[in-house]
């Protein structure tokens, strides 16, 4: 098949998948502890000189696009941004990945499953100096359908990684390794057909 008849063949594939498929949003509060299992003394500490753990707060903004629709799961394809803040430090991650609803014939509600990658930015509460690393998380929830257009996320936790600014990173004397991130939020998913 020559390249020419690809492109169009690939494009009205996609369209026809698109016809059928629905996106949505949703502006959620998220509460996290961020924790780590050595402490950070110096001036670069995310968690703050000398502590192990922080909860952190903020909202998570984020959008899906179903792209496979089967009677007893969706596959979504995710992109959040979850902005927090706690002790005067910030965390910004930036997470994609997919996201899999399942329908139980029986139940007015839908669990799903979500494994996101992106990267997590962090500053520390002393230093305007951020440093943007890998992060991974892994989020299960339950949501409830209210009507054709809006779900209750009734609640997601999840559980992730990042490595934070920490004094380490700017040639301090102790490895500090990736913090670990369980997260917890609830709140409204608004369907766009």
């Amino acid at each position: 098949m020559k390249l020419r008849f690809l492109v169009p063949a690939l494009t009205l594939a996609l369209i026809t998948i698109g016809a059928q498929a629905q996106g949505g949003l949703y502006f959620n509060p998220i509460v996290s502890r961020v924790s780590n299992s050595v402490a950070d003394t110096g001036n670069f500490a995310f968690l703050g000189s000398g502590q192990k753990s922080q909860i952190f707060g903020g909202v998570i903004i984020g959008g899906f696009y179903e792209v496979y629709h089967a009677a007893k799961f969706d596959v979504n394809l995710d992109l959040r941004d979850e902005i927090e803040h706690g002790n005067n430090a910030s965390l910004n991650s930036v997470l994609f990945g997919p996201h899999i609803s399942f329908n139980l014939s029986k139940s007015a509600y839908k669990p799903y499953l979500q494994a996101s990658f992106g990267e997590g930015r962090t500053t520390s509460p002393l230093s305007p100096i951020h440093t943007a690393k890998v992060e991974y998380a892994i989020f299960g929830g339950i949501d409830k359908p209210l009507n054709k257009h809006v779900d209750w996320r009734v609640v997601e936790v999840g559980y992730g990684s990042v490595t934070t600014i920490s004094s380490y990173l700017y040639s301090g004397p102790t490895v500090i390794p990736a913090a670990k991130l369980l997260n917890f939020s609830t709140g409204f998913v608004f369907h766009i057909p």
